[in-house]
């Protein structure tokens, strides 16, 4: 079996397996999207925060 018959072979099996996917609706991806952005903004004032109370404390007692 060449290389290119196995390419063939396995996007042929890749389109089978895609079609078995249970794929998600508009409005959970829109859901989830929200969500994940929510929560990296969440994250990331958190990590700024610490970030700002550390440097102070660096600045103020050891610096």
């Amino acid at each position: 079996m060449n290389a290119f018959s196995r390419i063939v072979e396995f996007l042929k099996e890749a389109r089978v397996e895609a079609k078995k996917v249970a794929w998600p609706s508009k409005k959970q991806v829109v859901r989830h999207t929200i969500v994940v952005v929510a929560l990296s903004l969440f994250v990331a004032v958190i990590l700024g925060a610490f970030d700002f109370i550390f440097a102070t404390i660096l600045e103020r007692f050891i610096l």
